[in-house]
């Protein structure tokens, strides 16, 4: 089986998809609604910035192609990816509007097309919105029956921006919610010929599929939330250290180390609202999930609570400097990220906020505004800071030597929320070097324990 691919939407996810399905031999064409999109995949370029993409499409041109109109992607393929926006909305589930208008799209062309055609939802919705939201605009604009005359799957990805080729094509499973037993048999025997790490399918129902989409992103952020809650106890108990604790957790086999880094929250476009949806969709089914919002609070606490902590490091009229700006490395995208937030928090307390990161300077800019100077390398930071936040674990941060902080040739307080630096820093007579997630203050801390257990009895007569 050889099949003809379309991706409608061509954002970071689509194009991505659309790069890495034609760089393994298939003819894809890619729709979107915004000219110059299609007019860059059709030049062989990137329309937007992502890890490998330029190359990716360059090498697989003549593959690759695209177009503003559904009708002609629809009627030159067999299976179909729509990967469109789905916002939230005011009550924390996600707004159908951009999936209805395409599949409206989808369901005029189809009614042109004698063959079998496979519809393929990707964009993450809730519990019930393939079903009952969006299946019937397709058999009403198509005047075709689904599960006979066309399929309809929701198959969401589990990809990280700043790696979504890799992840794309190497996934732990491939995930597919099926309307009907073909469709699910057909996608599945796709995944099998694209993917390069042979990972196995998990096919269900659509909402079982929707439901496990959300579950495995709100599980993740309550796993890295776990993570800061340690660091925080960490940084209050003497020789508290988070790396030995989360290590010493990962090796038990139920729990695992990735995401028990302990650092600043999660942020990014995913994460933050799958919580809020997973909770807004507990309530509308008449039950509540307590667990998600406790995530998604102590979440948006961290960062509050951080601001507070930094305040006996900063003086009136002292210089910030933020190293760390897109919601995580590899990544221009600054949605829900920490260090705009800290950006912003830090500038009402009337210090002075510079700011660098690798790939978000542009977007940053806009954001910030009147509440930080956005400048263009991490020297041009460090030579004007007082004080210096390590916001994301870059490996361009992670590359800095004592020797960049002693270029100011002043005091300077480095506070590093991923650790990257304790090697290069630790010890340095002008440094004052605050790792996140370590006690720096062992006396206190070891006072604070021996008052908490003081009142214990320690002698035979006391034990009356």
């Amino acid at each position: 089986m050889s099949l003809r691919y379309s991706i409608v939407g061509l954002g970071k996810l689509g194009a991505s998809m659309a790069a890495a399905i034609a760089k393994r031999g298939f003819p894809v064409i890619g729709v979107d609604i915004n000219q110059h999109a299609v007019e860059l995949v059709n030049a062989g370029r990137a329309p937007v910035q992502e890890t490998n993409l330029d190359e990716t499409i360059a090498a697989s041109r003549e593959r690759l192609r695209a177009t503003m109109s559904h009708r002609e992607a629809i009627l030159n393929s067999d299976l179909t990816f729509v990967i469109v926006p789905t916002p939230s909305d005011a009550r924390g589930a996600f707004s159908l509007q951009y999936a209805a208008w395409a599949f409206r799209e989808i369901g005029r062309a189809l009614a042109e097309k004698g063959d079998y055609h496979n519809v393929v939802l990707t964009s993450t919705v809730l519990p019930g919105a393939t079903r009952y939201g969006l299946l019937p605009i397709l058999e009403r604009e198509s005047g075709k029956q689904c599960g006979r005359d066309f399929g309809l799957c929701y198959s969401p990805e589990f990809i990280a921006l700043g790696s979504i080729i890799r992840d794309f094509l190497n996934p732990d499973f491939t995930l597919i919610g099926e309307q009907d037993e073909q469709a699910g048999a057909q996608l599945e025997a796709c995944y099998a010929q694209i993917t390069e790490n042979h990972a196995p399918s998990k096919r269900m129902s659509l909402e079982n599929a929707e439901l496990t989409k959300i579950a495995v992103n709100t599980y993740v952020t309550t796993k890295i939330t776990f993570a800061n809650m340690l660091a925080d106890l960490c940084e209050r108990i003497p020789g508290g250290d988070i790396d030995v604790v989360s290590n010493a957790l990962g090796l038990d086999r139920r729990i695992g180390r990735r995401y028990l880094t302990g650092g600043l929250g999660y942020g990014g476009p995913c994460f933050p609202r799958d919580n809020v949806a997973l909770s807004f969709i507990a309530r509308a089914l008449g039950t509540q999930a307590d667990l998600a919002d406790t995530t998604d609070a102590m979440n948006r606490r961290l960062a509050v609570r951080i601001v507070e902590g930094l305040r006996p490091h900063l003086q009136q009229g002292s210089t910030v400097a933020v190293l760390g700006l897109a919601y995580k490395p590899f990544s221009s995208v600054i949605e829900e990220s920490q260090g705009i937030y800290l950006a912003k928090a830090l500038s009402e307390t009337g210090v002075r906020v510079i700011a660098y990161d690798p790939l978000a300077n542009e977007p940053a800019r806009a954001q910030l505004r009147d509440h930080a100077i956005v400048l263009e390398s991490v020297v041009d930071c460090l030579t004007q800071a007082d004080v210096v936040l390590i916001t994301t674990p870059d490996p361009i941060f992670q590359g800095l030597t004592a020797r960049d902080f002693d270029a100011s040739g002043r005091q300077i307080t480095v506070i590093d929320f991923w650790r990257l630096l304790d090697k290069e820093l630790a010890g340095r007579a002008n440094i004052r070097y605050v790792p996140f997630g370590r006690s720096i203050d062992d006396a206190g801390n070891g006072a604070r324990l021996a008052t908490l257990w003081e009142c214990l009895p320690t002698h035979k007569k006391d034990l009356r």
